[in-house]
């Protein structure tokens, strides 16, 4: 399954919304740099979605604010 995520790093708070089917927001308090927002963002989707963090990959959009995840299940 591909998923499409807007991220808002360096937010007050973090938080995940879901707006479509496949598109969700996801807000973090990490800031971009080295890879903690990305990391961040992971760790939030896992807990959203209710499934293990090894099973999500970045596949698109490393240095982007609009990222694409695959979801292996």
């Amino acid at each position: 399954m591909i998923i499409r995520v807007k991220v808002k790093p360096n937010a007050k708070k973090d938080e995940v919304k879901q707006l479509e089917s496949d598109y969700f927001e996801v807000r973090v308090t990490a800031p971009p740099e080295k890879g903690k927002a990305n990391s961040r963002v992971i760790e939030l989707l896992s807990k959203h979605l209710k499934i293990p963090k090894s099973k999500i990959k970045l596949k698109k959009g490393e240095k982007s604010r609009e990222k694409v995840f695959e979801i292996s299940i």
